[in-house]
């Protein structure tokens, strides 16, 4: 069992940056402003915004403008769909216009939307975003020491770097690197190469303190490092609402969400820890079916009650708190719909306690 590393008192809460984005533009950049403005005046620490329909790095141009403490990221930016000189590019831009206050937030997705949707090569995700990582490294280092570009790896070569294309040393320093993580394997890769992990919704309490934590604490041993120097950010699921028609609704969407990631191979490990790794085959069939819907039918109290903090409102700081409270830096709530007054006191009721 990992050794407790934090008291709630110092987790740090963020949001979702956009009321409406990234499912909707029409709000346009005032959206944005707005957004990021109120998460800021309400005292969270950091606003994110994840990869779906729209681009996840265009709103923090907007929101680096209009803020000036709270920190801006990605969770997350496909990387596989990228490679490490435009990662490097776009973080090192982003780190310059908000001063010092992005994260870059990646992960690999899953090898379907890499190969037919972003037409990009898929191979041994764990090494390739290890390497991706530190190619971006090497690349920051170019250009804030004048290294040398030499990279030679498996999945990724950058040897030229001239003068015209050097945007030459920040005065804000490298951005942190974050990366996404269910496995082991790239938990491990999270806690060797970057500065923090972004746990997968779909993660349980025991998930986290026996896999994902032990995975970490053997990839910062690797670099000779300590948790000193990582922010893990817990998993997010909440069901709760104001009144019973309300908490239905958040529960029938989270467990719609619950089933869409059991359906994913990937994810296996999460459902076999706990003994149900027949519902994975029988959701996985069914997500082949198209019957999506259905899928929610299959997640019953007890499942929806180990993925998710479950209540009325005033009792989910306390929820988030008994269980992550001595093992989570950061909390991003998994928000479906709900009133922002609600979340608002649920932060600061985490703050407070």
């Amino acid at each position: 069992m990992p050794k407790a590393r934090a008291t709630v008192r110092g987790m740090k809460i963020d949001g979702g940056l956009g009321a409406a984005f990234p499912t909707s533009l029409d709000g346009g950049f005032q959206t944005i402003i707005d957004s990021a403005q109120r998460l800021e005046a309400k005292g969270y620490a950091g606003a994110w915004t994840a990869e779906t329909s729209h681009d996840p790095f265009l709103p923090h141009m907007v929101a680096a403008e209009h803020t000036e403490r709270i920190e801006l990221g990605t969770s997350i930016a496909v990387a596989l769909a990228r490679n490490p000189m435009t990662l490097a590019n776009i973080g090192y831009d982003l780190q310059q216009y908000s001063r010092g206050r992005f994260i870059l937030g990646l992960g690999t997705q899953i090898k379907p939307h890499i190969t037919k949707r972003f037409s990009m090569e898929w191979s041994r995700p764990a090494a390739r975003m290890r390497e991706m990582i530190t190619a971006i490294r090497s690349i920051w280092d170019c250009w804030e020491n004048g290294t040398k570009l030499a990279f030679r790896g498996d999945f990724y070569t950058h040897t030229l770097m001239t003068p015209f294309f050097d945007p030459g040393p920040s005065p804000h320093g490298d951005p942190k690197i974050f990366i996404s993580a269910v496995g082991p394997l790239m938990s491990e890769v999270a806690g060797e190469v970057c500065d923090g992990i972004i746990c997968h919704a779909f993660s349980t309490e025991q998930y986290l303190r026996e896999v994902t934590i032990p995975a970490v604490e053997r990839g910062l041993a690797k670099a000779g490092r300590s948790m000193d120097d990582f922010e893990i950010v817990g998993p997010g699921f909440v069901v709760t609402g104001g009144d019973e028609e309300s908490m239905a609704r958040s529960a029938a969407g989270i467990r719609q969400q619950i089933a869409f990631y059991g359906s994913t191979p990937a994810y296996r490990g999460v459902l076999d820890l706990h003994g149900w790794g027949d519902a994975q085959d029988e959701l996985n069939r069914m997500s082949k079916e198209g019957a999506w819907q259905a899928m929610a039918e299959l997640i019953d109290e007890e499942m929806l009650s180990t993925f998710a903090v479950v209540g009325e409102p005033d009792s989910i700081a306390d929820g988030i708190a008994k269980r992550y409270g001595d093992c989570v830096d950061r909390m991003t709530f998994y928000v479906l719909g709900g009133d922002t007054e609600v979340w608002d006191g649920i932060a600061a009721g985490l703050a407070a306690v």
